[in-house]
């Protein structure tokens, strides 16, 4: 996530166009960290939010409300008196630093006019948003800090607002090359990182994009870099920095397979082709709360899912060591046949013993070589075959139970694995209501309601358009999977599904049509994508009519078998258009 200086910029760029000449109609703080402005200008309603939240401080408009606590605190009731019914005149940012002041007139007790300062510092961990007077004197701050918790700068009533400085680093926006360099050839770290730890409002993937703008690797030293190459990267940065200052922004979300990861103000060409893609947004704010609700929606997803992640996984480990078990148990069986040879043999050489040999040597008739059998000296010829039958009669009892045995675990084990690539489909909270409930109805979670009483299901396949213009329809899990291949698709229907891994059944209506090939790779693709090996650069696909593919029998829900079909190779990111689920 790059919240850094020039995507400051940006929102300041947007907030002076939208903000300045408007006047405060309301002040709301719905969480303890995060203000809610409402601003009227030019017969237009805006909403602002700001949060100073340690783990994710940002600002961007809204078009949400939210519901305020009944009792405003301390710190909204001070706004509210000060500036309850003030003026935004002027939004600023200090160089290229991480914040935003927002200056603003207001009338006094007295009917004066009067000035104000509301500063927005958008820090990480030390993200503030502290009231001042014109001067700079502290009214208070969302945040208190006091000396014993910042030796660096106390934030509290009385005190003089100042930026502080913590490290030397340079203004991007006027640095000069000899500076640079000398700001360079001082840091003994990886370029990329150089950048970011000298200059004001860099972040990593700033830093790395300027290397890779400047074809520089990243990863070589700053210090060992030429006056050559800092001369170029110099250029670079003042390229860069001459779009930030004539706010030739745009705003871009870089996304690797559908999920977002990464996104500013400028191009980021270090993530072009592979599976990246950047998707411009018209506004930052709009780039911002786009970003902010995915990534909302899949850490919540992720939340959600952990205890069940948390449940497939000890069952997983457990069935894995079983499994391994059984598979030595059944490696030892193997000898059994031998046994048998031996038990045999002594039935026909014994008559060669005259009792307390150690060792029987005699022609092995199936082999025609020599073979030597070792003996219990204390027993006869026909004791010792007898031992040998034993041994051989139990290990193949023990054979045949732990072949049974092993294959039921190894269904098991497929299962739960089907199970887990569920939840890694999963971008919904009521998509994990199907795996739950398949989990519960196989004994892994106990069953907390009445039985016969099953939650409601609201979850529905992927349901994507091909670009020839079939539709083509995807199993979050196994029950929408069996219910998929075995009632939604027809006999001449294509069934697809990842070859030998978890993965979801996706099935392309037909419509009685012959299907084009750029069809059958766009759902090779989203069966690719909606399987284990969704991060492989190539999936092998298995597909066949539906009228070949059956139930498997006694298997768990999406479990089938096949014969004779047609295999591909697809791309796990190149995916058709999606529409509205089933």
């Amino acid at each position: 996530m790059a919240f850094d200086g020039i995507v400051i910029a940006n929102l300041t760029r947007d907030l002076k166009e939208k903000l300045e000449g408007g006047k405060i109609s309301k002040i709301a703080q719905p969480e303890k960290d995060e203000l809610l402005f409402t601003i009227k200008n030019n017969r237009e309603t805006l909403r602002l939010l700001i949060s100073a939240s340690a783990s994710l401080p940002l600002i961007y408009f809204t078009d949400k409300n939210k519901t305020s606590p009944l009792t405003a605190p301390n710190f909204c009731m001070l706004l509210r008196k000060h500036i309850g019914t003030g003026r935004i005149v002027r939004v600023t940012q200090p160089g290229l630093e991480r914040i935003i002041e927002f200056k603003i007139e207001h009338l006094d007790d007295l009917g004066d006019l009067c000035c104000k300062r509301l500063i927005v510092e958008l820090m990480g961990k030390h993200s503030n948003i502290i009231f001042c007077r014109e001067d700079g004197t502290m009214l208070d701050s969302i945040k208190h800090v006091s000396s014993q918790m910042s030796s660096v700068r106390e934030v509290l009533p009385g005190r003089t607002y100042f930026i502080p400085q913590t490290a030397q680093k340079g203004n991007p926006l006027h640095i000069a090359l000899e500076e640079f360099s000398a700001l360079m050839h001082a840091a003994p770290a990886p370029a990329r990182k150089a950048l970011y730890l000298k200059l004001t409002g860099i972040s990593p993937i700033i830093g790395e994009e300027l290397c890779h703008l400047a074809s520089i690797d990243g990863d070589r030293s700053a210090n060992e870099l030429s006056m050559a190459e800092l001369t170029h990267l110099h250029r670079t940065l003042s390229l860069m920095m001459e779009d930030v200052a004539s706010g030739n922004f745009t705003p871009n979300i870089v996304y690797r397979r559908g999920e977002p990861v990464e996104f500013s103000s400028l191009p980021l060409t270090c993530f072009d082709g592979g599976d990246y893609e950047a998707r411009p947004f018209d506004s930052i704010s709009l780039l911002l709360e786009s970003y902010y609700s995915e990534k909302d929606v899949l850490t919540r997803i992720k939340q959600k899912s952990a205890d069940l992640r948390r449940i497939v996984q000890t069952a997983l480990e457990r069935n894995y060591k079983k499994y391994d078990l059984q598979q030595k148990q059944l490696n030892d069986t193997q000898k059994r046949d031998k046994y048998k040879v031996y038990g045999e043999l002594l039935n026909t050489y014994g008559y060669e013993l005259a009792g307390g040999e150690k060792q029987l040597k005699c022609l092995n008739y199936y082999t025609g070589e020599e073979i030597s059998i070792p003996l219990d000296p204390q027993l006869t010829a026909r004791e010792n075959s007898q031992k040998y039958f034993d041994k051989y009669n139990k290990l193949k009892r023990t054979f045949e139970a732990l072949s049974q045995l092993t294959l039921e675990t190894r269904r098991e084990i497929e299962h739960l694995e089907s199970i887990s690539t569920s939840l890694d489909i999963a971008l919904w909270e009521e998509d994990l209501v199907q795996i739950k409930e398949e989990l519960t109805e196989y004994g892994y979670i106990r069953r907390h309601y009445a039985k016969g009483k099953k939650p409601k299901i609201t979850s529905k396949p992927f349901h994507y358009i091909s670009s020839d213009g079939f539709h083509i329809y995807v199993g979050k899990n196994n029950y929408q999977n069996e219910e998929l291949t075995f009632k939604t698709a027809t006999g001449n229907d294509w069934w697809f599904h990842a070859k030998g891994i978890p993965g979801s059944h996706v099935i392309v209506k037909s419509q009685g049509k012959e299907l084009p090939d750029r069809t059958f790779e766009e759902a090779g693709a989203l069966a690719a994508y909606y399987s284990k090996g969704r991060d492989n650069d190539k999936v092998e696909i298995d597909y066949i009519q539906k009228k070949h593919v059956k139930k498997a029998a006694g298997g768990a829900p999406g479990f089938v078998i096949y014969h004779t079909n047609y295999s591909l190779l697809a791309e796990p990111g190149k995916l058709p258009e999606a529409a509205d689920s089933l």
